[in-house]
């Protein structure tokens, strides 16, 4: 297929990548150059110097860019890829955003002749790569239907949950489950390191019952080696967080827990995690506990 993807980032560059890989025909569209060039170098496919020029002739587009703002910016501003992608054309967001910019976005596609997928990802840099990613789905049935078999050129797991916005919706449950999955592994481990206990040795016995978790698997090394400068950034997920937030101040969903660990995320960054993994939470874990003493 004649295909254009927005944003060549961390989850962007990968997932361009396995596109092309599968037979696409791909046009890309980054904000800095350098990049866009380098996907091309080594990929092939062309680089367009707007989100206008990337989807011109395309069937399908892809985004995965920053945030509400950026997300606007290639879709609606000058220059932007809704007025210039044809009618009957499809639009896939892969952007973590909010649910009601998907549902803005949906309704603005339909005026204009085309659809809209909101479809937030998770898995990571190493899902992108790897083409594992789960890929949480809102818009219709028939703009699903259409989506589905490229998406599954990088995704190891893709559903609709709903209408447009229920991918985001469900993107926020995701970023919330992890959150607090986080601080309690950080905690445990910053506990198990107070009594003494063999970290390696307390997690290959722990990780085969009931604790176990992703994050307990893939973390719990570089987190007692308190290395961070890998994985997702917590200026992001505080960046989810917030949505997340602005979300159940709107629905009623009472999250005591996710303000707890946003504020905690705060402390990290003052730390100057800034760009730390979000297992980072166990960084602010040893320093309040060295600090206690």
């Amino acid at each position: 297929m004649k295909v254009a993807f927005i944003g060549l980032g961390v989850m962007g560059y990968p997932m361009a990548g396995h596109l092309k890989r599968a037979g696409h025909d791909i046009t890309v569209f980054n904000r800095g150059k350098a990049r866009a060039d380098k996907w091309v170098g080594e990929y092939g496919g062309e680089a367009a110097a707007t989100p206008a020029a990337a989807v011109r002739d395309a069937e399908i587009v892809f985004a995965c860019v920053g945030r509400d703002a950026d997300l606007a910016a290639v879709t609606l501003g000058p220059d932007g890829a809704f007025g210039a992608l044809r009618k009957g054309g499809l639009f896939v967001d892969h952007t973590t955003a909010s649910a009601n910019m998907a549902r803005q976005l949906s309704e603005e596609a339909g005026k204009r002749g085309f659809d809209f997928v909101d479809a937030p990802v998770s898995g990571g840099e190493a899902g992108a790569v790897n083409g594992k990613l789960t890929i949480m789905c809102g818009g219709s049935q028939a703009a699903y239907a259409r989506a589905e078999p490229v998406i599954a050129c990088y995704a190891r797991q893709s559903r609709l949950l709903g209408p447009a916005g229920a991918g985001q919706l469900a993107k926020m449950v995701n970023q919330i489950c992890i959150a607090g999955i986080l601080q309690g592994l950080a905690e445990g481990l910053s506990f198990a390191r107070a009594a003494g206990l063999d970290i390696e040795a307390l997690v290959e016995v722990i990780s085969k019952g009931a604790a176990q978790s992703w994050q307990m698997e893939n973390r719990h090394k570089t987190m007692a080696a308190g290395q961070y400068n890998h994985g997702f950034a917590v200026e992001w997920m505080r960046k989810d967080l917030g949505i997340c937030l602005d979300e159940a101040r709107r629905n009623g969903a009472s999250l005591p827990a996710t303000a707890m660990v946003d504020q905690f995320y705060a402390e990290v960054e003052n730390l100057g995690g800034k760009r730390w993994d979000t297992s980072s939470l166990f960084a602010r874990q040893e320093f309040t506990r060295k600090g206690s003493r």
